[in-house]
């Protein structure tokens, strides 16, 4: 599952191969057939785990306790560390540019992905803020977006910095907190 996680953040949905895979993890591709039959069913796995893990690192940022502003800030670290592995971006994120070519299964997990992501923000938001459910919806749903495309907009450049630069520029203009 990792390595099948490393070649869809680097190579997106087309780039699960099963003979690939097997050989960085020094098996046959028959191993990885017997749990995952299809390369549906592995995509489908792959983006489920990832919204999973990630729906955990966003509770450790923030289960409903005190410090609902600090998470905010920290929250496009969740993004940063894929640049910071190999220039990857979130796996999720890939997938969706594929979103035609994806089949529903996986079009499932990772339209889950998105959905985690703006529910947490949204509830993050109304703890922090004192804007009503609509507004940290909206709110939640742009900072997801412009995350999301500041982690591309890096990746494209192979620059990290492109990525701080643009979180900056988002704090400085208000959308996320300073």
């Amino acid at each position: 599952m990792a390595a099948a996680r490393r070649a869809a953040q680097a190579h997106g949905y087309s780039g699960l191969n099963f003979r690939e895979l097997a050989a960085e993890v020094g098996i046959k591709s028959a191993s990885i057939h017997y749990h995952f039959p299809t390369k549906v069913d592995l995509g489908a796995a792959v983006s489920k785990r990832y919204w999973e893990d990630s729906a955990s690192v966003l509770e450790g940022i923030w289960n409903g306790g005190p410090s609902a502003s600090e998470a905010l800030r920290e929250y496009p670290n969740t993004f940063r560390r894929s640049l910071e592995n190999g220039n990857r971006i979130c796996l999720c994120s890939f997938m969706s540019a594929e979103h035609d070519n994806l089949p529903d299964p996986v079009k499932e997990e990772v339209s889950t992905f998105a959905k985690i992501n703006v529910a947490w923000l949204a509830e993050v938001l109304k703890a922090a803020t004192y804007m009503d459910t609509a507004a940290c919806e909206r709110r939640a749903r742009a900072i997801f977006a412009a995350v999301a495309g500041a982690q591309l907009m890096a990746r494209s450049r192979s620059d990290i910095r492109a990525f701080d630069d643009l979180i900056d520029g988002y704090r400085d203009a208000g959308l996320l907190l300073a």
